[in-house]
């Protein structure tokens, strides 16, 4: 089956151009069906791709020097968004010259632009910045918002359930993923109004496609008790960088364990596979590729610090988005729940 291309902001990211070029071609070798839309500085595309023959059948390149910085508002990035890496990847899904975006550049400047070119969709109010994360069951769980939107009302959060619950059902091939709202304890009395109303609704939308289980609290969150979890944006990303940093922790702490006497590294080539296996679970580059959902097109936000394994699995994540048809998935289920007359409160 043939994709639309992918367009990638080759100068987004801490690492530029090289490691997105050298990402991209390793979803290509794994995906040989993957075309491509490098945006970014010509001459340095080149030169990457050099590396990479098997990609320069499958990409064209469009120059652009202009780039980005990671600490630059995005409302001074908006202004250049026409002549921008990041700003004409997005205009390319716009256009309909690319079918999704990946860039690993600024956040708020990505969701900005993506925002003013692509819109939100009919009967949605807002996008949400949705991840994948690690769990102990079989399959990873989807978080939002991470990030986009820092107050949320019952009505937002109803709608990031019902986009979450179609992007997991593409991810876990569950018919009725498990959703749960993120909240300060289990009860129902629990949380604030805007957090119980959001719950009543759900539990009174019995057409939706998922099974809504009621709260989840955030040391939970990575139990694989739940397909889905439901937040606003200050509370996503605070529980994000959370999660993220207790990782770090866990594995510096076994560095340092394994190192701190003869006996630690010999103890560490014994428990070797347990240990590779823990840091493959804990690595952010295997759960890489943050969605805007609710949007009019597809775009990925791959982290800034993402290597090419990480930006590898960001471009898949796109192409799967792309061929399961997230948008219209979307669409068909906000038909089924009328959030039009719903107050939030």
């Amino acid at each position: 089956m043939s994709l639309p291309r992918i367009a990638i902001d080759a100068m987004g990211g801490d690492e530029g151009v090289r490691t997105m070029i050298e990402g991209a071609a390793l979803a290509r070798r794994r995906h040989d069906r993957f075309k491509f839309l490098l945006v970014g500085d010509e001459t340095r595309i080149k030169a990457a791709l050099e590396t990479h023959p098997g990609m320069s059948g499958a990409s064209e390149i469009l120059h652009c020097d202009d780039v980005v910085a990671g600490d630059e508002l995005p409302s001074r990035a908006l202004r250049r968004a026409k002549t921008t890496s990041m700003g004409l990847a997005v205009d390319a899904v716009k256009r309909g010259e690319a079918g999704a975006a990946v860039s690993a550049g600024n956040t708020g400047a990505l969701m900005a632009m993506s925002k003013l070119a692509l819109r939100t969709m009919p009967g949605l109010d807002r996008p949400a910045l949705a991840a994948l994360l690690p769990t102990l069951g079989e399959n990873d769980v989807i978080m939002l918002d991470l990030g986009a939107n820092r107050d949320c009302d019952a009505r937002n959060l109803v709608q990031f359930a019902i986009m979450g619950a179609a992007y997991s059902r593409i991810v876990t091939g569950r018919e009725r993923p498990r959703v749960r709202l993120l909240n300060i304890g289990t009860e129902e009395t629990k949380g604030t109004e805007d957090i119980q109303a959001a719950a009543d609704a759900l539990r009174a939308a019995d057409n939706l496609a998922m099974d809504f289980a009621g709260y989840v609290e955030a040391d939970k969150i990575n139990r694989g008790e739940c397909d889905v979890v439901v937040c606003d944006g200050f509370s996503g990303n605070i529980a994000l960088k959370a999660i993220e940093g207790a990782a770090r922790f866990v594995t510096d702490l076994l560095r340092q364990a394994f190192t701190s006497s003869i006996r630690s590294k010999v103890g560490f080539l014994v428990s070797r596979p347990a240990t590779e296996l823990l840091k493959h679970h804990l690595d952010p580059n295997n759960h890489n590729g943050a969605v805007f959902l609710g949007l009019n097109g597809v775009v990925v936000k791959s982290h800034g610090s993402a290597n090419a394994k990480g930006v590898a699995n960001a471009v898949e994540v796109a192409a799967r988005l792309l061929e399961d048809d997230i948008t219209n998935r979307i669409a068909n289920d906000l038909g089924k729940i009328d959030t039009q007359g719903f107050n939030g409160k």
